[in-house]
């Protein structure tokens, strides 16, 4: 019965983020003149909800009372509108904060890691880097795809989808919930 409980609380949380995020995208003047455009305020709630449908290994963590990561690297397009989306929040009974990462070493430490577009001409360095590591990695370009990334935004006829390069998430370690898997386009990436 406590399960229930638990994910009926978990279900109430995003019910609410989602709320709060088509308020957002109804009412554009609510926000801080800051505030990243309505695609990238969809996908910090993307990248909340992988926090969510991921599970990592335990040796990703130092311990049972570390935070869950969400790394940006690069160029944030998500200015605070992203520490809004995880604050107070929880995955797997851990807090999730975000990190902002100006070096490779830094998100190294990341359990999610948002690369941005302006880390694309060093992508194959930074997922060297990161190959074999519990970091799941995302972005919004089809280089990082292309490259061994595991999760990106695509948009099409204005709706943002997912890729998931299955191959390379099982590949550091991390299981993807089916229910996400259900929401993605899930192929290996065309070699280049």
């Amino acid at each position: 019965m406590r399960a229930r409980g638990y994910m009926a609380d978990g279900a109430l949380r995003l019910a609410a983020k989602i709320l709060i995020l088509a308020w957002a995208c109804a009412c554009p003047g609510a926000w801080a003149q800051a505030a990243p455009d309505k695609e990238h305020r969809v996908k910090a709630v993307f990248l909340f909800n992988f926090a969510q449908f991921v599970q990592w290994p335990d040796s990703a963590f130092a311990g049972p009372e570390e935070p869950l990561v969400v790394g940006i690297l690069g160029t944030d397009p998500f200015d605070a509108y992203m520490d809004e989306v995880v604050r107070g929040e929880k995955a797997n009974k851990r807090p999730i904060i975000v990190k902002r990462c100006r070096k490779i070493e830094e998100a190294k430490a990341c359990h999610v890691l948002f690369v941005s577009n302006s880390e694309m001409p060093r992508v194959e360095t930074i997922l060297a880097a990161l190959k074999s590591r519990p970091v799941l990695t995302v972005g919004e370009s089809e280089i990082l795809y292309r490259h061994g990334g595991m999760v990106s935004f695509v948009t099409e006829g204005g709706r943002i989808r997912l890729k998931i390069n299955l191959e390379a998430v099982q590949g550091s370690s991390l299981t993807v919930s089916s229910k996400l898997l259900r929401l993605a386009d899930v192929t290996a990436p065309p070699r280049d």
